[in-house]
């Protein structure tokens, strides 16, 4: 299939699905605990629930919505929804009832499908959300909902595939937020296809012989291409499990699966390299893993290359573009870059006027290619400013050096100007990590006695460190030692872990306050 000439008829079921379902029916498709689930089941349980949701009235572009774990129900809900012709989204379950309800209310979701916890949440705002008509639970413990188990177990299997266009909004993608809740991204049908036929495929190289295991969740678009609809494209297989991805979890699943394949952010890969048993994990099976969401620190990368010899490729996406579009490459990794774009994308770097800056200044990231979203859901002004043409304008700051490479400096509300110099949290954050004591690291500015900016630090310590004004000391020194003085941090602050958010960015807007 070409990427940039895609059949107009197309519908994101039937591409990542059920043709290999097609061609390698008893082939595994997902492993989860101790199931083994190939494509032909899969591809049943999507007709199954397709006949499920066509039953409880959905139609065309009506849209469905996910809070689930990462489990196989999820898969088998998001190819009902999306060959059903709905549009689906996906929001991770725990959430609070006022997120439960501005979710159902913001979608307008007519069918959500959940895990128990969550609709007992769901049960105390329902009044409030008029468009849900019905609500299926996966996974045991119904109570008075429906049954989403049962009612596929006694669905006749429907294999109608929605005749949708290439253009049909198909997928919402939930940007981070960092204030308020998060808007959602509209993605057409095709975008998804795009991106997997430009980044997936070529450049990932997956294959039949692939088993993926991931940290994000599938709720996240990081997560759900690179850990479900990339390798089902290829032939492969994934592991999917509900517990949290900690590192004692993580261990123990590349120990029974041997995945060759690893989904990770920068946080998960130091919680990794921190964990007591980091000295009995064998990664020895994996090819190959992937990094995005937050800045991959040359430090981290140099730790993790070392313990487990596995190459990291590092690379920045986005809700509004799908996935990675700039990346770093299996034999051509540039330390401390996002690597070069993606081929069948446009990268470059702008000012404030959207003028292209001349290589080696720091400006705003602007990206086009052919996954980008249509808008942000009853986001009007805020679109028109982010997508402009055929151009998105990214919220982040970069560098590209005369060899193409693109290098991360901070989104734009995280840049400091201290005196009259632009500074980037990325790179102090890169030297606070070399120092021995410090675990994790965040830089953000604040006002001192004279209404100056300058560079804070916050810093977690490794188990046994203990905080101290003279330890804050060596720290700031330790900075001064390796760039620019006015670079160092003014003050050290010390905390148990940095906020972070569900998807594992660090809040720095909490660090501000």
């Amino acid at each position: 299939m070409d990427p940039f000439q895609l059949p107009e008829r197309l519908n994101l079921a039937q591409v990542f699905l059920h043709a290999q379902a097609a061609q390698h029916p008893t082939r595994p498709a997902i492993h989860f605990e101790d199931q083994l689930i190939t494509y032909g089941q899969l591809a049943d349980a999507s007709h199954r629930a397709n006949a499920v949701y066509r039953a409880s009235g959905l139609e065309l572009e009506q849209r469905v919505l996910l809070m689930l774990p990462d489990v196989p129900q999820f898969a088998s809900a998001w190819f009902g929804a999306v060959q059903a012709g709905g549009v689906v989204s996906a929001v991770n379950p725990g959430l609070k009832p006022e997120e439960v309800q501005y979710y159902l209310n913001y979608t307008r979701a007519k069918v959500l499908v959940t895990d128990s916890t969550t609709a007992a949440i769901v049960d105390t705002v329902r009044a409030q959300c008029p468009h849900l008509k019905a609500l299926l639970v996966a996974g045991g413990n119904p109570g008075r909902h429906l049954d989403y188990d049962a009612e596929l177990s006694r669905a006749n299997p429907d294999e109608t595939i929605a005749d949708t266009h290439r253009d049909d909004p198909a997928v919402w993608l939930y940007t981070s937020g960092s204030t308020g809740f998060p808007k959602a991204a509209v993605h057409k049908q095709h975008d998804f296809v795009f991106n997997a036929l430009t980044y997936g495929l070529p450049i990932l190289k997956y294959g039949p012989q692939d088993l993926c295991l991931s940290v994000p969740r599938l709720a996240f678009g990081y997560a759900l291409g690179s850990n479900l609809l990339f390798p089902l494209l290829a032939g492969g297989a994934t592991v999917l499990f509900k517990e949290k991805p900690t590192p004692e979890k993580i261990f123990e699943l590349l120990k029974r699966h041997r995945p060759t394949f690893f989904t990770a952010v920068p946080t998960a890969l130091n919680g990794l390299l921190n964990a007591p048993g980091l000295k009995d994990a064998d990664f020895s099976s994996l090819r190959v893993a992937i990094s995005a969401g937050e800045a991959l620190p040359a430090e981290l990368y140099q730790r993790w290359k070392q313990r487990t010899g596995v190459e990291i490729l590092d690379g920045i996406g986005s809700a509004e573009l799908f996935h990675i579009f700039i990346t770093n490459r299996l034999g051509d990794v540039k330390l401390g870059s996002l690597g070069r774009v993606v081929e069948g994308y446009e990268a470059k770097v702008c000012d404030d006027q959207g003028q292209e800056v001349p290589r080696g200044e720091v400006g705003t990231l602007w990206v086009r290619g052919d996954s980008m979203a249509l808008e942000y859901w009853q986001q009007h002004e805020k679109s028109k400013s982010t997508f402009r043409g055929d151009w998105c304008v990214s919220a982040d700051k970069f560098q590209q050096n005369e060899e193409g490479y693109f290098y991360f400096c901070g989104r734009g509300d995280d840049m400091l100007k201290v005196s009259g110099k632009w500074l980037s949290p990325v790179e102090v954050e890169n030297v606070l990590l070399q120092h021995p004591a410090v675990r994790e690291a965040a830089v953000v500015s604040f006002k001192d006695a004279d209404g100056l900016e300058k560079p804070r630090a916050f810093v977690a310590l490794h188990p046994g460190q203990v905080a101290s004004d003279e330890l804050a000391e060596a720290i700031k020194a330790h900075v001064r030692g390796a760039l620019e003085p006015f670079k160092a941090p003014r003050q050290v602050r010390f905390l148990e872990a940095l906020p972070r958010s569900d998807r594992g960015k660090v809040l720095k807007t909490e660090l501000r306050g």
